[in-house]
């Protein structure tokens, strides 16, 4: 499994800083970030070295299958090595030997149910071992098998695949999005161009964020599927370039419990092609929301290649859509979010009417104005590299052409009163604003 150089040529660069990017530019990211992975599986191959011979047994296995695999279908090994999942797990694997820390959940072991998973959506025939963990077999992309054993073993064969160990058998059904007898598959969410999936199985589907949500019963998943499906018909209609990168970039949908806060999502650097968010009460939450969340996985892949901030000199800012002070990094991070939120909003007050459009108008005001804010506060920071300059200001240039856009007395009003709302709320907690923030 080869993993191979990459940069970002100027003219996508400067798409990405400008807000959008493009088939091209998302292109690229993805494969960067499946080289990301490919090399994390190295450094689980080699870390298996020290974690003691069961998991470099474990770990070589798997390497080996998993290199079969590619061999014969590369397409289906690279949905498998570059599931979010795999990745969140591989990075954790890496670093906890590298900081021996001793007991975790999982360990390069896990990387012969990679393999796994590899060969049963290949076809091929193959028998590999696997360490269940707290009971569970878990085959990324696929699902969870429950299997009361120490160890078992995956068989592969073209057309139907099994899990055995010394305490009894769980078939895994043609389709693995089904459940079935010790078996619960990871469910798809088809809509449009979006083919990800529901994910609320893998123990790694999103280990640095709180309030994932348990198994959803079969209602609620429908009641998922509904909501997913609604909200991507309404990103699709607004902003159909948005759509069709958000279609390329986020594979996983992972559930988040209701909470008193309100809407919550999320994603991390560690999952990319991954989105965690709690039910969207609307579809125009749920678009807003894929909006946002596709602006941090492409900058968080950007990052991976380009470094554009400086090391973090200890300094916080103000930002209008959080609570806490930020450091220049998080502040970056917000601010190429909310290009994409106030992107979405400006376009959807386009095409709606009544109540909807007065929501859309409202939001659009108060969010280019907090953008261009924070994108100020970013430019006057110092913490920039030369790069992040020239992103930045890719970035301003995209705010400020929407200064010019009118919006109703009762949209003004609305902005103007969350933007002081939310300033008196956060210098009563952390003090007087800065001149730079």
């Amino acid at each position: 499994m080869k993993s191979g150089y990459h940069a970002i040529p100027r003219h996508l660069f400067d798409a990405l800083a400008a807000g959008g990017g493009g088939p091209e530019a998302i292109g690229a990211l993805v494969a960067a970030e499946h080289s990301k992975h490919l090399l994390l599986l190295r450094g689980v191959l080699k870390a298996a070295q020290g974690e003691g011979a069961l998991h470099a047994w474990f770990a070589r296995i798997g390497w080996e299958l998993l290199t079969e695999v590619e061999h014969r279908n590369r397409d289906i090994a690279a949905r498998v090595t570059r599931y979010p999942a795999v990745g969140a797990w591989a990075i954790e694997t890496v670093r906890a030997t590298s900081a021996n820390a001793g007991p975790r959940r999982s360990g390069p072991a896990r990387l012969a149910a990679v393999a796994a998973a590899a060969a049963v959506r290949s076809g091929i025939d193959a028998e590999i071992p696997v360490l269940p963990v707290d009971g569970i077999v878990s085959l990324p992309s696929l699902g969870v098998a429950r299997m009361d054993a120490d160890t078992a073993v995956v068989h592969s064969h073209p057309g139907r695949s099994e899990i055995r160990s010394a305490h009894g058998r769980v078939e895994i059904p043609a389709d693995p999005q089904r459940d079935a007898p010790g078996w619960q598959g990871i469910r798809g969410c088809a809509t449009g161009e979006l083919t990800a999936v529901i994910e609320d199985l893998d123990p790694f589907r999103m280990p640095t964020v709180d309030g994932l949500a348990p198994r959803l019963t079969e209602p609620e998943a429908l009641e998922w599927r509904r909501a997913i499906q609604q909200g991507w018909q309404a990103l699709a209609a607004t902003q159909p370039a948005v759509a069709a990168e958000a279609a390329a970039a986020i594979s996983v949908i992972v559930p988040l419990s209701q909470s008193v806060h309100g809407h919550l999502s999320s994603s991390t650097p560690d999952t990319f092609g991954a989105v965690a968010m709690s039910r969207p009460p609307d579809p125009d939450t749920c678009a807003s929301t894929f909006s946002h969340e596709l602006q941090h996985l492409k900058l968080g892949a950007v990052l991976d290649i380009v470094r554009l901030t400086l090391p973090d000199d200890g300094r916080r800012y103000y930002a209008p859509w959080r609570d806490d002070p930020r450091p220049v990094a998080g502040l970056l991070q917000g601010a190429y979010a909310h290009v994409g939120v106030t992107e979405f909003w400006r376009r959807r007050r386009e095409l709606a009417s009544g109540a909807t459009q007065a929501r859309a108008e409202g939001e659009f005001a108060l969010w280019r104005a907090g953008t261009i804010r924070v994108i100020s506060t970013l430019l006057a920071s110092g913490r920039l590299t030369v790069d992040g300059a020239h992103f930045v200001r890719n970035m301003s240039e995209t705010a400020s052409s929407w200064m010019s856009e009118p919006v109703s007395a009762q949209a003004r009003a609305f902005a103007r009163n969350e933007a002081e709302s939310h300033l008196a709320r956060w210098e009563s907690r952390h003090g007087p604003v800065s001149r730079l923030a």
